[in-house]
């Protein structure tokens, strides 16, 4: 299928979705959470191919450098060599096989006649250098701005960042002068969740981060947790260090890595009989689970799953202070009525 039978598909699925999701309330069930995911998905792919044709009508053409000529982006967004170096290595045997068929994004470097930096493709250049070979890419002329936003966009369409490296990207690009809007553009989300990842990534030392590694099973709710342990204890570096100090740390996955740390963080809470599980329950509507709700000590916490619309959030954000005036008020009502069978 050609560039423009495949864009021409996905307006047409873009279309009838549309007409599906704009129908009013009444005339026709609300979308699903699902079908939600499913168009933003598809625009997400049309948008990414509209992207890959300006950066290619833009560039001068394909070429191909020299690995040592390119220079690595200065913005670093991943923590685990480890992974890095199997996914090079597959990516390798394909180039072997078949060659590179997808070309790379550089950067020409201002003073620096013959050499350029990557923008994305970083795998692939790796790739390259390791065989031996030229990597093909476009040249094109951009801002440190536009550079850093194409570098997270990548990262994002290939969802290839794990919550703590996005937090840790972003951190690093603030450190490099950014403002927030091109922060909240390399990672396609809005600056309260940017100012989160930026805390959250501030708060804990980066050779511990490091040593933990991507943990890409972890997600924002456990590192939150991570954090709020870290601040609690007494001396977090000095109880981390020692975890990691353990020659067997390394040889764990980055998951159990982080477990382990946490243990460390918080004794009390994961000692054997300590303390009870905390109780867990589901929001569900229609057979769909919309978040879970954990409650526990600390307080209650509710998690929205990645399905449900940010739409619904904010939909249910702007009706929230009228249902906790009308929790106020039946209770009131309630206390009320107790007394009154007293007397």
């Amino acid at each position: 299928m050609s560039r423009k039978d495949s864009k021409s598909m996905f307006a047409n699925v873009l279309g009838q979705l549309g007409n599906d999701i704009s129908q009013p309330t009444g005339h026709s069930k609300s979308s699903s959470p699902h079908l939600l995911k499913v168009a933003a998905g598809v625009r997400h792919i049309q948008e990414r191919s509209d992207l890959a044709d300006r950066l290619l009508k833009d560039a001068e053409h394909i070429v191909e450098l020299d690995p040592a000529t390119i220079e690595p982006s200065s913005i670093v967004d991943r923590y685990d060599p480890a992974y890095e170096e199997i996914a090079i290595g597959e990516i390798a045997q394909s180039m072997r096989e078949r060659g590179q068929i997808v070309p790379g994004l550089v950067r020409p470097i201002p003073g620096k006649a013959g050499r350029f930096q990557i923008v994305y493709g970083r795998r692939r250049l790796a790739a390259a250098n390791q065989l031996g070979i030229k990597f093909k890419a476009a040249i094109r002329e951009l801002t440190d701005e536009q550079a850093v936003i194409i570098q997270g966009e990548e990262n994002t369409a290939r969802e290839d960042l794990s919550f703590i490296e996005k937090c840790s990207f972003a951190l690093a690009q603030e450190h490099a002068g950014f403002k927030r809007d091109v922060i909240c553009s390399s990672l396609s989300t809005n600056k309260s969740h940017v100012s989160e990842m930026i805390k959250i990534a501030s708060a804990i030392p980066r050779d511990t981060l490091l040593k933990i590694g991507a943990a890409p099973e972890i997600g924002r709710p456990r590192w939150i947790e991570f954090v709020e342990a870290w601040e609690r204890a007494s001396s977090p570096k000095a109880l981390a260090d020692d975890v990691m100090s353990h020659r067997s740390f390394p040889k764990l996955s980055s998951r159990d890595r982080f477990a382990a740390v946490m243990k460390a963080l918080s004794p009390r809470e994961h000692a054997t009989g300590t303390t009870k599980e905390p109780k867990r329950a589901e929001l569900r509507s229609k057979g769909i689970t919309l978040a879970r709700i954990s409650y526990a000590p600390s307080g209650v916490k509710l998690n929205f799953m990645k399905n449900v619309p940010t739409e619904f959030v904010d939909f249910l954000l702007a009706r929230i202070e009228n249902l906790h005036e009308d929790y106020l008020s039946q209770t009131s009502r309630a206390e009320k009525n107790e007394q009154s069978q007293e007397n």
